[in-house]
């Protein structure tokens, strides 16, 4: 072993959470080590939000060509991954190369270690044959991994996660998406509208369960629609593979594909660290943090690893947290009341805040407003592909809308009014008398505020 090297603070992982963390601390000119054994930037710029987007950005310009024929004329339309490919390996990753994420981050004045942090003690690293003490803390932004279920006959296949979907250079045929959440319906709706036969396993009763039941509504729908075939309300008992994959249901059913794309959720990476060093459960899926990203004395989590969202705006916005609160700057505390979340499928589900469920269970007056997205100017005019809704949700004795969701062609750019009516606690009647610009997708919000 060498010499032990005192720093400032160590940032375990270098996603988006945790470069942020560690190239703002440097910038404010403390000595900062960050460790990644993977890439730096993480899951979102390789194989997440962006790449996974410009998928998505293909997928439903394909859509948009094939409903030509029913609003402008005649359109023939023939997918072509090759471009889409292309573009993600050589413009979106660099081929899967961070050379430029890692200058980057040196360039900010911090000190890059390639391989896994381990740690040792209360503010002790070790990284392969160096040892760092860190006096200031320690900051865990280990990112979270793709959940494979123990599923008789799944382990040793040659099964896919994100990630190999994401690096495909060619579509298979067929294939089975097991898991019908975000990640599952992106992914299935993107290959099933460029030729492949996409078969969906999803073991609660509907697409999109963490969302309004409405959202799942319109997802199964949109997706009949483009051929996908849905098996809900039922798990995946046994899988077998010999050149291609049979799943067998829980109800005795069989179906077969090329590919088998596994999307069963995340969860996060905490064993075979050392953290139980720090205090922190390894056992549990995700670790726990107080208001200020404390995860236990000197020691900090941010991103995914903290089960606050697998998203990249909340590991931002994390992060900005916990180097305010490094740093002694003081500053607003993490309130996730207004915690936006958006669904890239056609249409894009948006959504903030608490869905009617949750708002019933929390023992709050709830008030909804709902206007069908098909009913607004706007989605008369938009025609063919049109889905969608505006959901509202109100606190009946407060008088403040306390989630919503917004469904349609641009239900992700919607979703901004009502994040920013939920964290600022705008009132409903405020809302009420607001002009809503005309003919917009926004107007429908009127619509649906009158409804309450």
């Amino acid at each position: 072993m060498g010499e032990t090297r005192q720093v400032d603070v160590v940032v375990m992982g270098l996603g988006v959470g945790g470069e942020e963390v560690a190239g703002r601390l440097a910038v404010a000119g403390l000595n900062v080590v960050g460790v990644e054994n993977t890439l730096v930037g993480g899951e979102c710029p390789y194989w997440g939000c962006i790449p996974t987007k410009i998928m998505v950005r293909a997928g439903s310009a394909l859509a948009e060509a094939r409903r030509i024929p029913l609003v402008a004329g005649a359109s023939t339309v023939s997918p072509d991954w090759g471009p889409v490919a292309k573009k993600i390996r050589e413009q979106a990753t660099d081929d899967w190369n961070d050379k430029v994420a890692v200058d980057r981050f040196t360039g900010k004045g911090g000190h890059f270690v390639r391989g896994t942090a381990e740690v040792t003690g209360p503010g002790r690293v070790e990284v392969g044959d160096q040892t760092f003490e860190a006096t200031r803390g320690i900051v865990v932004a280990t990112g979270t991994h793709a959940v494979i279920p123990p599923i008789e006959g799944l382990a040793g296949t040659p099964y896919w996660t994100n990630r190999d979907a994401v690096e495909a250079a060619t579509l298979p045929e067929s294939m089975i998406v097991l898991g019908g959440g975000a990640i599952g319906s992106e992914l299935a709706q993107v290959f099933a509208r460029f030729g492949v036969q996409v078969k969906i396993i999803e073991g609660s009763g509907r697409l999109l369960a963490m969302e309004e039941p409405e959202s799942s509504q319109v997802a199964e729908q949109v997706f009949a629609a483009d051929g996908i075939e849905i098996h809900k309300g039922v798990h995946a008992a046994k899988v077998e593979y010999d050149d291609g994959f049979t799943v067998t249901l829980a109800d005795s059913t069989t179906i077969s594909a090329e590919k088998l794309l596994v999307c069963a959720g995340r969860a996060a990476r905490l064993r075979g660290l050392g953290l139980e060093h720090l205090g922190i459960d390894t056992t549990a899926r995700f670790i726990g943090t107080d208001e200020w990203m404390r995860a236990g004395e000197k020691v900090w989590a941010v991103g995914d690893i903290t089960g606050n969202g697998v998203f990249t705006h909340m590991a931002m916005y994390e992060a900005d947290i916990a180097v305010r609160d490094i740093l002694g700057e003081g500053g607003p505390a993490a309130d996730y009341r207004a915690r936006p979340r958006v669904t890239f499928i056609d249409p894009e589900i948006g959504a903030v805040g608490l869905t009617e469920a949750e708002a019933r269970a929390a023992g709050i007056d709830v008030r909804v407003g709902y206007v069908p997205l098909t009913a607004t100017t706007r989605g008369f005019i938009h025609g063919p592909g049109n889905e969608g809704f505006i959901k509202l949700i109100a606190d009946h004795d407060r008088g403040v809308l306390v989630g919503g969701t917004t469904a349609g062609p641009a239900g992700g750019e919607m979703i901004g009014a009502i994040s920013v009516a939920v964290h600022a606690e705008v009132p409903v009647s405020t809302l009420l008398s607001t002009i809503w610009a005309y003919p917009t997708f926004h107007r429908g919000f009127g619509e649906a505020l009158k409804s309450l």
